[in-house]
């Protein structure tokens, strides 16, 4: 018997016996992984008393039921944890931060949220970083307080990486 490529599903094999124990073995590990939600941001230590269906990012260095599944998705099921070991692109929702989690180059990036520009309505309000601006400075005539106004909006587009330092 065989399993899927990607998140080691188990097959069904021709006249194989007890097929619902292998069917059945797939859909709970399908259950973890499809529009996944973890309860919380990763945990090294199962949780002593976890609900059935309760999903959690397994942290480095972990221990107890959950030793050598490091990074793995951990689904506590009537039939005790089941595991899967993420790929690129494995995406989990945080409950407990209602943020997202997202698989990448061999580690989990919580709360980060990557892309080439953000669009609202049609218009991109935000997209690829500018090239620096130099503060103002110079001039014949002074305004101090403008000055200091887009010399704070500029930190502020700096700070933000909108602008380049």
């Amino acid at each position: 018997m065989g399993a899927s490529a990607r998140f080691a599903l188990p097959f069904l094999a021709a006249g194989q016996a007890q097929k619902e124990v292998v069917h059945n073995e797939a859909v709970q590990l399908l259950d973890l992984i499809v529009a996944a939600a973890v309860e919380e941001e990763p945990l090294a230590v199962p949780p002593a008393s976890p609900q059935v269906g309760a999903t959690y990012i397994v942290a480095a260095g972990a221990t107890g039921d959950w030793s050598g599944k490091d990074l793995s998705l951990a689904g506590y099921t009537a039939g005790g944890w089941r595991f899967v070991v993420p790929r690129d692109g494995t995406l989990a929702y945080v409950v407990s931060g209602s943020v997202w989690a997202v698989f990448r180059a061999g580690s989990w990036e919580i709360g980060a949220v990557r892309g080439d520009s953000v669009v609202i309505g049609g218009q991109q309000v935000v997209g690829a970083r500018s090239s620096a601006i130099a503060s103002p400075a110079g001039g014949t005539v002074i305004d101090a307080e403008a000055r200091t106004a887009v010399g704070e909006i500029l930190a502020a587009l700096r700070i933000h990486g909108l602008i380049a330092s």
